[in-house]
């Protein structure tokens, strides 16, 4: 293949130069991995080559569709001459073995989360990658929703004061978990933190920093093989300096995928945020506001309706709260959408991703929303819940 990109070969263009094709090889082609695929090839200049050790279904119909190879074995995948970039969509247990093979064959990687079983293994995943000068990028797609740049907005710019405290509550179907899902063995998913939750924990460390998980439990289901079906941690953000912010997560794998649903909440000093589904698309805020702000909220979130609960004026426009004083106009809510369905976002999301990262294998010093210490950082949250709600069941 002509113009292909190695991890040596120099990224710097001449000004019209066309940049080189991405030939990318997939482990692991289920259902989801078809999803993600099928966005990523949106991308220009990327071309899937092959697909490996996957006899589903889901990957004939990949290779059929693009065009691709489809090899029987890892080995054939990572010594094609083609391939530049391994997209792994495999369980957890399997990420860091294959991921390793693929870095040593001098493959860049893009991994689901999380990026590892525990954070010794990522830390060798990411030594590899900086030693060869490769991506090792974890699948953290959350970054790249416009609802999330417009909330950390909202909390950097504190318009509404600053953020007391936040939850988040997952509550999820179970329908397609078989008790002999690998999902329920913790041996090959780490558990709901590790498996579901670090999407979340990177969620609120990209809104307010790092975090330290300082209580967690876990639940198991009645009568059965061991099942451990809800998890629930409170992790900590700032210190007392900047003022501590306490957050709940809760992850429940309880119910009828027909009744999922996921929602969080941001309370500040003079109001609150609640986003719905675990890819946000809606936002509902509630707060007490003054014309400045009001400007502010609209121009952040354009087109939102803003309904009026209750108007102030003269003394009755100073409001007190936390011992502190600050006047307001008029109480609102603000209801804000992007009216799109949530598995069309959650494709955009995906798009954006793939393009980033790819920007990144051509010009290695781009700024990308995910690098490769998101992985590492969300999955060391993952591993302290879950280690610290081992504790609390011995």
């Amino acid at each position: 293949m002509e113009h292909q990109i190695t991890a040596s070969q120099p990224k710097n263009l001449l000004v019209g130069e066309q940049l080189p094709e991405i030939g990318l090889g997939v482990i692991g082609m289920g259902g989801f991995g078809l999803f993600a695929v099928q966005q990523f090839m949106q991308t220009p200049n990327t071309k899937l080559i092959a697909i490996a050790g996957s006899k589903r279904e889901e990957a004939v119909a990949a290779a059929r569709r693009f065009g691709a190879e489809h090899l029987d074995t890892l080995d054939e995948l990572l010594s094609h001459p083609d391939i530049n970039l391994i997209y792994i969509a495999t369980p957890p247990f399997l990420h860091y073995e294959q991921a390793m093979r693929a870095l040593d064959a001098g493959k860049h990687v893009i991994c689901e989360k999380p990026l590892a079983m525990n954070p010794e293994q990522g830390q060798a995943m990411l030594d590899k990658a900086a030693e060869k000068g490769l991506l090792m990028v974890t699948n953290l797609m959350q970054r790249y929703n416009p609802m999330f740049e417009r909330v950390k907005h909202l909390i950097d710019k504190k318009l509404l004061g600053e953020v007391l405290h936040g939850y988040f509550e997952n509550y999820a179907g179970d329908e397609g978990l078989l008790p002999e899902h690998w999902f329920w063995d913790r041996t090959k998913s780490g558990g709901i933190f590790v498996e579901h939750g670090v999407h979340f924990f990177d969620m609120f460390a990209g809104w307010l920093g790092s975090g330290k998980v300082v209580a967690a439990q876990v639940a198991k289901r009645p009568n059965s093989q061991d099942i451990e079906d809800q998890v629930n941690c409170t992790v900590e953000y700032g210190d007392a300096e900047t003022g501590i912010k306490t957050v709940n997560f809760y992850h429940g794998f309880t119910q009828t995928g027909r009744m999922d649903r996921q929602e969080m909440r941001i309370v500040f000093e003079r109001g609150d945020i609640t986003l719905q589904e675990w890819v946000p698309t809606r936002l509902t805020m509630r707060a007490v506001v003054d014309e400045e702000t009001t400007r502010e909220l609209m121009s952040l979130f354009p087109a939102a309706q803003l309904n009026v609960t209750a108007n102030w004026g003269g003394k009755d426009r100073l409001l007190r709260g936390r011992h502190k004083e600050f006047e307001a106009y008029q109480q609102i809510e603000l209801r804000y959408g992007f009216g799109d369905d949530k598995l069309h976002l959650y494709s955009e999301l995906l798009r954006l991703m793939f393009r980033d990262q790819t920007s990144a294998v051509h010009y290695p010093e781009t700024h990308r929303k995910i690098n490769n210490q998101n992985g590492l950082d969300s999955l060391r949250t993952a591993t302290e819940a879950d280690t610290m709600a081992r504790e609390v069941i011995k």
